[in-house]
């Protein structure tokens, strides 16, 4: 069994002793840690927003979530099935303190998470997570009386609240989506998605829509992570009924992958470099990603008068540098689009409206549009280490090594070369540092991968 205990929340499989994955004790003790650090941080503080994504193991853990956080004197919104960005604009639009979101994104079936959120909808700082895995573990947390426990309050079909904001953006032209009629096939991996997914289409002006795996039952149909490699029927659908494009999200729909018409994958890292494209030919502005995502929306952003900034990895890290640089569109490289009108939070169901206008009122097919983009390519490894090795020595070797060439380090690693890059990170959960790489070809990306590697086990 798994538990993941990290500053953005706690992640575990189902099953097992108490404090070797999620259990029921596990749960109640990080959301009364949660509603702790939410009370002291937080004037009078008294609402929280919870959803969840379709896994089977989703009620139990939200009715224990939810009766923790009434025991320790807060209201609760439930919403039910909710995408992760569902509950992050449910918490600005309620005015609650905060929100906390029972999805394991892309994990298999038998994990189940606690995302937390802050008053913002977004999430929770660093210091903020480090400060409730403290008051997990001490004794400092206590429960209301019966005189104040809190009330809860449900709130179902919050997505349509969602979509309706969605559709209003001036950004979205619903009347182009329509007038293109497009064929457009779903896999929403029998979670959230397939509740979502088909609402916004029909909203936005698509009249054909072929869904796979929309049930959501949470008995995923194949790997939930929108890779290549687990989108092998989507494609098959796509080419055998002759459709325009095919959106695949994960179990909680903040990450969005497309599929050509053809059936050959847009490219995950192209989703946001894409919609990053639309939003700049009509705002001038700048854009943001993290460190690991592709050169090409450095790219789309020059050519269009702005200036693109690098992030550390994690979407926390990425919103904060999107506020201060005033970004116009930003994400990350995994298909996370993060749209500011809107809110502050990767958000498939934006995506696909902002890039069905883009494909609309280009005019091209799918794969035509794609082909108008750098194209590079991205090499993603890792080294296992021993625990007695110092990550952080090796890391200071190489930078110190290749000094002469751009070199990064808030978060790793990242030496720019002329034509490519590759970024080293450590893992905050295992002894390991994963390697990332792109240059304008898989062979290039590559060898320019195995070179650090050797570098590396030569400094070990």
């Amino acid at each position: 069994m798994s538990l993941i205990k990290s500053i953005s929340g706690i992640r575990g499989t189902i099953g097992g002793k108490a404090g070797e994955g999620l259990s029921p004790i596990d749960t109640v003790k990080f959301t009364a840690a949660y509603a702790a650090y939410i009370k002291k941080n937080v004037p009078q503080a008294n609402k929280i927003v919870v959803g969840r994504d379709a896994r089977i193991s989703g009620l139990m853990i939200e009715g224990l979530v939810v009766n923790t956080l009434i025991a320790c004197g807060l209201n609760v919104i439930k919403l039910g099935l909710a995408t992760t960005p569902t509950v992050e604009i449910a918490v600005t639009e309620e005015n609650a303190d905060g929100g906390i979101i029972l999805t394991a994104s892309h994990n298999p079936k038998q994990w189940n998470a606690l995302k937390l959120l802050n008053e913002k909808g977004e999430f929770i700082s660093a210091s903020g997570g480090e400060e409730i895995l403290r008051l997990a573990e001490s004794t400092e947390l206590t429960f209301t009386d019966v005189d104040t426990l809190g009330k809860i309050t449900t709130k179902l079909n919050y997505e349509d609240k969602h979509i309706e904001m969605i559709k209003n953006l001036p950004m979205v032209d619903t009347k182009a989506i329509a007038e293109a009629n497009f064929t457009i096939v779903i896999d929403c991996v029998n979670s959230v998605g397939g509740i979502v997914l088909p609402k916004l289409l029909k909203s936005i002006g698509v009249r054909n829509v072929i869904e796979l795996f929309c049930e959501p039952n949470g008995e995923f149909p194949h790997n939930p992570e929108p890779l290549p490699e687990n989108l092998t029927e989507i494609a098959n659908y796509i080419k055998k009924n002759k459709a325009n494009v095919g959106f695949v999200v994960d179990p909680d729909v903040d990450r969005l992958a497309i599929v050509c018409e053809d059936g050959s994958m847009f490219g995950e890292e192209y989703t946001l470099v894409s919609v990053a494209d639309y939003i700049l030919q009509n705002k001038k502005g700048n854009t943001v990603s993290n460190l690991s995502s592709t050169r090409a929306l450095n790219d789309v952003t020059v050519k269009h008068g702005g200036t693109y900034y690098a992030s550390a990895v994690g979407e926390v890290n990425v919103v904060e540098m999107m506020k201060t640089q005033k970004a116009v569109i930003g994400g990350e490289g995994n298909g996370g689009i993060i749209y500011p009108e809107l809110h502050y939070g990767r958000d498939a169901l934006v995506g696909i409206a902002l890039f069905l206008t883009h494909l609309a009122k280009s005019g091209k097919s799918c794969k035509d549009l794609r082909n108008t983009y750098p194209n590079y390519f991205i090499s993603k490894n890792k080294i296992e280490l021993t625990p007695s090795i110092n990550v952080d020595a090796i890391l200071e070797t190489i930078a110190k090594k290749y000094a002469h060439e751009k070199v990064n380090t808030i978060d790793g690693v990242k030496i720019d070369f002329a034509n490519e890059w590759v970024h080293l990170r450590k893992s905050n959960t295992e002894p390991i540092i994963r390697i990332y790489s792109e240059s304008q070809n898989e062979a290039s990306a590559n060898n320019l991968a195995q070179k650090i590697i050797n570098d590396i086990k030569s400094i070990i």
